[in-house]
């Protein structure tokens, strides 16, 4: 801009030369110069030139804020993409969530997977970190040992490693298993049955673990214009694009006939085979990789991770105190769900009309209820058993048939807060029916497959709901 003011000046010039002429002056009685067009042009040429220097300025001050705008551009645009192609909830969580990538594929930090479960954003961020190799090669040392496996394992690792989409399913589904399942998921990876899971046994389920949730066939143009760019080279490497890396069959890239045999049946080329040590690998195998866990190695971890999720959910609400109200209690069994708002206000009311003296909710109980929501199919066996006539259920039975599914027992003043907050009518009786359906929500943590329909069913269906919460609201 500062040559382009420059130049303009020098050119104008001979317009200035050119603008002058030779008048007689009766005061002298002879010739002198005068500018006539020459003032005016004069004029113009350094208007103009302060104007364009005024304006370079302004562009140089704004220049910082425009780069910081087109990235928030850049994300949300790749975020919206996302939501136009068919993708799962977990699909889309891991992409909104994904914070760093390496070799043109999306990762998690260990941070990252916490907040995809806990919290409803992502921290805020102008575009994903680039992981270079040598970081990479930081976080072998920085990752520990299985035997030094915590319940702030994710918390104290942060953003020091990577957890990979398939890896992140894993995660998932650990967090609703019930202990009573970790011996049948340990069986699950011990292919050879020497109750020792190896790395090669740990990879090859990880894989049909991702391809078992979603398979799309007949991939539209558009969607695959939309992947290539949101998962770059992947995408187009997996489902036949017109170009392929230079750098396949150097001996960073596993050596297949088959190129799609580099990435994990998920059928979005969200991953490719961990070619890549990500932190769960280095924690489970050591650096090599030759590591091998047991059952008890397996058990530990996966309680471990229950505990964490909990412990941060629980630390939201109670604000540094050992205990949360029984308002914060019923929010955090609510918060998943998919109950209309007005809906949501009712049960909270209902609380806090009910609870005459706030006791509060030690952790021990938060965590025990939690596990018992794991086993929510077990107790779900228990309760048409018992009740053949889908009849309401007092506390003395629900008390009992948690027992029995988990070997747990609730305290009385938990087992208060839940009927206070479920208990429609007051009447001491549980409508096990609506409680079950609410807790799979909170179960699933917002993963919960719901049909969307369109057109006619659609507008039937809000008529319904509409007047189901009308219902509520008059009784």
């Amino acid at each position: 801009m500062a040559n382009l003011v420059a130049r303009l000046t020098v050119k104008s010039r001979p317009l200035i030369k050119q603008g002058a002429c030779r008048t007689f002056s009766s005061r002298t009685g002879g010739f002198h110069t005068r500018n006539l067009n020459g003032q005016r042009y004069c004029f113009l040429i350094g208007g103009s030139a302060a104007a364009l220097l005024a304006a370079f300025i302004k562009f140089r001050r704004s220049e910082n804020t425009v780069n910081a705008a087109s990235m928030r551009k850049r994300i949300q645009r790749d975020e919206n993409d996302a939501e136009l192609v068919k993708l799962t909830a977990r699909e889309r969580r891991f992409i909104k969530f994904a914070s760093v990538e390496y070799d043109d594929q999306l990762y998690m930090t260990p941070q990252d997977f916490l907040d995809s479960v806990v919290e409803q954003e992502p921290r805020p961020r102008l575009k994903r970190r680039q992981l270079s190799t040598e970081e990479l090669e930081k976080y072998k040392d920085q990752t520990p040992a299985l035997k030094k496996g915590s319940t702030r394992l994710f918390r104290n690792l942060r953003d020091k490693g990577i957890v990979s989409y398939t890896e992140y399913l894993f995660l998932l589904s650990i967090l609703t298993k019930p202990k009573s399942g970790f011996r049948i998921a340990f069986n699950m990876f011990d292919t050879d049955g020497n109750q020792r899971v190896d790395k090669d046994e740990f990879l090859v389920i990880i894989s049909i673990l991702a391809g078992a949730f979603k398979h799309m066939q007949n991939v539209d143009p558009q969607t695959k214009r939309i992947m290539e760019r949101i998962f770059s080279g992947a995408w187009k490497e997996k489902h036949g694009g017109d170009e392929l890396p230079e750098n396949i069959g150097s001996e960073n890239t596993l050596q297949s006939p088959v190129e799609s045999s580099r990435y994990v049946d998920d059928g979005e080329g969200l991953q490719r085979r961990h070619v890549v040590p990500t932190t769960l690998q280095l924690h489970f195998f050591g650096k090599r990789g030759t590591g091998v866990i047991n059952y008890d190695n397996f058990y530990n971890f996966m309680d471990n991770l229950q505990t964490e999720v909990l412990e941060l959910e629980f630390h939201e609400f109670s604000k540094g105190n050992h205990i949360i109200s029984e308002l914060d209690f019923a929010k955090i069994l609510l918060r998943y769900t998919y109950l209309a708002t007005d809906e949501y206000d009712i049960f909270l009311d209902r609380l806090l009309e009910r609870v005459k003296e706030e006791k509060g909710i030690k952790f021990d109980e938060f965590r025990d209820f939690c596990h018992f929501l794991n086993n929510l199919d077990d107790f779900t066996i228990a309760m048409r058993m018992y009740t053949l006539a889908d009849r309401a259920i007092s506390k003395e039975e629900f008390s009992r048939a948690v027992k029995i599914c988990t070997g747990y027992n609730l305290s009385l003043h938990l087992i208060d807060t839940v009927f206070a907050i479920f208990d429609e009518d007051g009447d001491g009786l549980l409508s096990y029916k609506e409680f079950i359906a609410i807790m799979k929500d909170r179960l699933h943590r917002g993963f919960k497959s719901v049909a969307k329909s369109e057109g006619w069913d659609a507008f039937k269906y809000c008529v319904r709901q509409e007047m189901k919460t009308l219902k509520k609201s008059s009784s």
